[in-house]
């Protein structure tokens, strides 16, 4: 008998549904997926449930204020999963654990390391969090930096299990490679010139883009060199980015609105170094995605499992947060040394090679079985 697993998960995130594709086509677990919600504010990708491969369904809700409250209704009648994996930080996901547990289910917490850059932290909510991981029969976490976090509220070291992240190789290099045979056609019809820094992801102040175009102005003044960048995404913040760009007078900044993970490799393509300059993302998906790409990759200590994928001086540089002169610094080393700049595109390309949904499928099997190994929790309350 196949283990009977729930996983309940905020949205239908692109790269979670390859997963649970790539865990129901190997039918090692029977997996049924709950979503909070289709979609959220901010979020612009398109999401298709006819290419989705695994059991779901989307839990009803109370609208209240600006998030809905997602209700784990199925728990109160129905079967019982062997295994329940959630998210934690919303109460009704402390709400689901509870009654999972109660009903005999083993609970796993996905847990990653946050920032207090995008968190605030409030003493009634770190005695919850304690309490919680304190409970859960088990944590699964991307890497390091999330099993640390974890052990510092409470976690038991012998229940925390990781399962890494991991990106479609196969679709990034790819299709980056097929886009490399156009690249100037490309470069040309997005306004590119010179060594081009590529920034994915929302455009929002708290991924630290106002410090990247900090660095971005100290550049174009420090070097003679022609120098572009590449802003790819969409949110709320996007007028204020354009305006400064105008007001400071700021060349080569090209805004090219979000685009789906299909086009994303020709983007990365076009360009010629990624830069991360988050104030405090859990991970960072898109590092590994220009990874793939062949680029080397600027980023910032505040994200999740990010020592694990830019080897500092080798994949890229890691700088700290909201340090506009250090990302300059670094920014001006690949604008000037192009043998170095392409040395660690090659060496990226190399470290996330191979990875492929499947090799998150099998960790998280893995995890699950690991999981059920273990004498239930419930008697440690």
């Amino acid at each position: 008998m196949r283990p009977r697993v729930v996983y309940w998960n905020n949205i239908p995130a692109p790269y979670m549904v390859e997963r649970f594709n790539a865990v129901a086509r190997r039918r090692n677990l029977e997996l049924e997926v709950w979503f909070s919600a289709r979609t959220k504010k901010g979020r612009s990708w398109k999401v298709d449930e006819n290419s989705w491969n695994f059991r779901h369904r989307y839990l009803p809700s109370i609208n209240r204020g600006t998030y809905p409250l997602a209700l784990p209704t199925p728990l109160f009648r129905g079967p019982v999963p062997e295994v329940f994996v959630s998210l934690y930080a919303a109460p009704t996901f402390l709400l689901g654990s509870a009654l999972a547990s109660a009903r005999g289910a083993r609970t796993a917490f996905w847990v990653e390391v946050t920032f207090d850059s995008w968190v605030r932290r409030r003493r009634w909510k770190e005695t919850i969090k304690s309490a919680a991981f304190r409970r859960v029969d088990a944590i699964f976490t991307a890497g390091r930096d999330g099993r640390n976090f974890a052990l510092r509220y409470g976690g038991s070291p012998d229940r925390i299990f990781v399962v890494p992240h991991m990106v479609d190789f196969d679709h990034y290099a790819g299709r980056a490679s097929r886009a490399s045979r156009e690249r100037e056609r490309l470069r040309a019809e997005l306004g590119l010139r010179g060594v081009t820094f590529i920034y994915v992801g929302r455009l929002w102040v708290g991924k630290g883009l106002n410090y990247l175009l900090d660095a971005f102005g100290t550049l174009q003044r420090t070097t003679p060199n022609d120098v572009s960048l590449l802003l790819v995404g969409d949110g709320v913040d996007e007028s204020l980015l354009r305006s400064r760009c105008v007001e400071e007078h700021l060349e080569n900044v090209v805004f090219a609105g979000f685009h789906s993970a299909d086009a994303l490799p020709t983007l990365y393509a076009a360009a010629d170094v990624f830069v991360f300059p988050t104030l405090g993302d859990p991970f960072g998906m898109v590092v590994p995605e220009a990874m793939a790409c062949g680029l080397p990759v600027i980023a910032t200590t505040a994200s999740g499992e990010i020592r694990d994928r830019v080897t500092d001086g080798s994949t890229g540089f890691i700088v700290a947060p909201a340090d506009s002169e250090a990302l300059s610094k670094r920014m001006l080393v690949l604008t000037e040394d192009g043998e170095r700049r392409n040395a660690m595109a090659d060496a990226s390309r190399r470290r996330v090679e191979g990875q492929t949904p499947d090799t998150w499928a099998h960790a998280f099997e893995t995890a699950i079985a690991r999981t059920l190994d273990l004498p239930q929790a419930r008697g440690r309350h």
